[in-house]
């Protein structure tokens, strides 16, 4: 990428940001004149205030390491494949997570929103959907929304159209990622509508409420993202639990892992006793 190329993406980030050159020099602790230089490719950014214009324009690690690269320099930011061993403590928390939140929802997406890993809870959740919708890698909004998915059963339906929408422009907006904008594409085709975030349920957060096979369940989410990530794979993945909303929820949910278990333990000796 030439100096002038490396200049345009740095500006093409400015703007996105909504800052004037003026406003992101002086964050920067540059010079106006220096950085117009640099975004008309009249002047070849050094390491150090290439790092500092991604950092104060937020830009993601994984295009901070194209932008050093454009300029001739080593990518900074190391992007390990998630079941890389440096990944072990980051794992071992996720894992120890997943496990305490059975017998509820819990699982890790990536900046696709497809599922990294998941606790499998709540199987009535999925019942019905279509097998290509549970494939590798099975993808969180898909799931929600696409026709053969659960949304048929999804209350609010328009309401969640809504939601999942707002967040995906967000997130293109903050990361210019063309895997995003072609996810929010076909979102924005299937059926479904749109509708404001209403407060039918009358609690401080939208809930999720789905017909399943064990009754009509309600849950929250909570999302945790990594602090301060210094790996372009850790920056990009979150961690999403789901907790029950009611107490029907909760009892239900409770009573149907415990009959799944049951008839684990019956099958198991079953197994055992016809090898015996």
């Amino acid at each position: 990428m030439p100096s002038f190329q490396l200049g345009e993406r740095l500006r093409g980030w400015r703007e996105r940001r909504a800052l004037s050159q003026m406003a992101l020099a002086l964050q920067a602790e540059v010079s106006t004149r220096h950085l117009s230089f640099v975004e008309t490719g009249r002047a070849q950014p050094g390491r150090e205030l290439i790092l500092r214009l991604a950092e104060e324009l937020e830009i993601p690690l994984r295009e901070r390491n194209v932008l050093l690269a454009a300029a001739g320099f080593a990518p900074v930011f190391e992007q390990r494949p998630f079941e890389h061993p440096s990944f072990d403590p980051v794992r071992a928390i996720i894992d120890v997570t997943l496990a305490r939140h059975r017998p509820f929802p819990a699982f890790v997406i990536d900046r696709h929103w497809n599922v990294v890993r998941s606790n499998g809870g709540v199987p009535a959740m999925y019942e019905g959907i279509d097998a290509s919708l549970l494939q590798a890698p099975t993808n969180v909004v898909r799931l929600m929304l696409h026709p053969l998915g659960m949304a048929p059963r999804v209350q609010r339906l328009a309401a969640w159209r809504s939601h999942f929408v707002v967040q995906m422009r967000r997130q293109f907006d903050l990361t210019g990622d063309p895997g995003l904008g072609a996810l929010l594409r076909e979102a924005l085709a299937w059926p479904g509508g749109m509708a404001p975030l209403d407060e039918s349920t009358g609690g401080p957060a939208m809930t999720l409420d789905i017909d399943t096979s064990i009754g009509r369940l309600s849950f929250i989410s909570a999302i945790t993202v990594f602090g301060s990530p210094v790996d372009v794979t850790l920056q990009e993945i979150a961690l999403e639990v789901m907790h029950p909303a009611d107490a029907f929820t909760e009892r239900v949910v409770r009573a149907a892992a415990k009959e799944r278990e049951a008839r684990s333990d019956c099958q198991g000796k079953a197994a055992g006793n016809a090898r015996k």
